[in-house]
């Protein structure tokens, strides 16, 4: 398969599969997650392989779904998301794309910097290992009025009360915060996230890709038992319901008149810088920015 929209590297016994469209800050697609889907299983199905490294081009990882409807044709006689099943059934075909990086037998390691955000946090959420930039934005802003998360793997990372601080509000978080809530395995300088995550690529490289596959199974079976497969059909139809509330119906009305940039700086305008600190108290300003203080 030519990629398109990856950048695909095989390189001692690791895979680098790159984002590759830095214009729209790697914004997911559909003709995108198509070539990723292939991408993982090609990677899972080669015996020279045994680690994969997933991560963006350009100054973000990925900055959601691409909302401006470029890379995806309409076909007369298929779903449009029209009805409630069409809108569940599309999200569900994206969901099994994404689920590659857990059902893949082979670990995979997401690269975190700049922004992860909206999808972004779908794809690095599903990965098995989350390496991030210490000043990476990690976060899901389409949950102010966009509809809930169709891909929900929050709560098995970083539990129940966090997962719902951010997603309830939409706030995002530094990777340095991130690593505190173990939302991701680790955060470190910008300077050295390519060699931290390099490294840590180098010694699976040492292991069995086998021996490798049964431990990696048996923590993701542990993760089915409690759900986490279910989980995610669930969240397709969770979104599909939250778009049908008025607040998104309001937000697409917005888009129709003003545009999608706009749309979207009117709406986060509204909560200031959208940062939520892990070990310091919020205090913020009139304008929802937070203020310095002595804690």
């Amino acid at each position: 398969m030519e990629y398109e929209h990856l950048l695909v590297e095989i390189d001692r016994g690791r895979c680098r599969i790159t984002l590759n469209r830095p214009e729209k800050r790697n914004a997911l697609s559909d003709p995108l997650l198509v070539e990723l889907e292939h991408a993982l299983w090609e990677a899972d199905d080669r015996k020279d392989v045994h680690c994969v490294i997933l991560r963006g081009a350009g100054p973000d990882f990925c900055a959601g779904y691409d909302l401006s409807g470029t890379g995806r044709s309409e076909r007369e006689g298929y779903r449009e998301a029209r009805s409630i099943d069409d809108d569940i059934w599309q999200l569900e075909r994206n969901n099994r794309r994404i689920r590659a990086l857990f059902e893949m037998h082979k670990p995979s390691i997401a690269q975190i910097h700049g922004h992860c955000l909206a999808g972004g946090t779908d794809i690095a959420l599903m990965c098995d290992m989350i390496i991030a930039a210490d000043d990476a934005l990690i976060g899901f802003p389409p949950a102010r009025n966009l509809g809930a998360l169709p891909n929900n793997m929050w709560i098995y990372h970083c539990g129940p009360q966090w997962a719902k601080r951010l997603t309830l509000t939409g706030d995002s978080i530094t990777g340095a915060d991130a690593q505190k809530i173990g939302l991701v395995m680790k955060a470190v300088p910008a300077k050295l996230l390519e060699a931290e995550v390099e490294q840590l690529a180098d010694r699976l490289v040492l292991i069995d890709p086998d021996l490798l596959s049964a431990n990696k199974r048996i923590v993701n079976l542990s993760m089915e038992l409690m759900g986490a497969q279910t989980v995610q059909r669930l969240a397709a139809e969770n979104d599909a319901r939250g778009h049908r509330a008025p607040a998104t119906r309001a937000y697409f009305d917005a888009v129709k008149e003003k545009g999608l940039r706009q749309a979207f700086r009117e709406r986060d305008a509204l909560f200031g810088d959208s940062i939520a600190r892990v070990d310091r108290a919020e205090i913020r300003d009139d304008k929802g920015h937070l203020v310095e203080h002595e804690d």
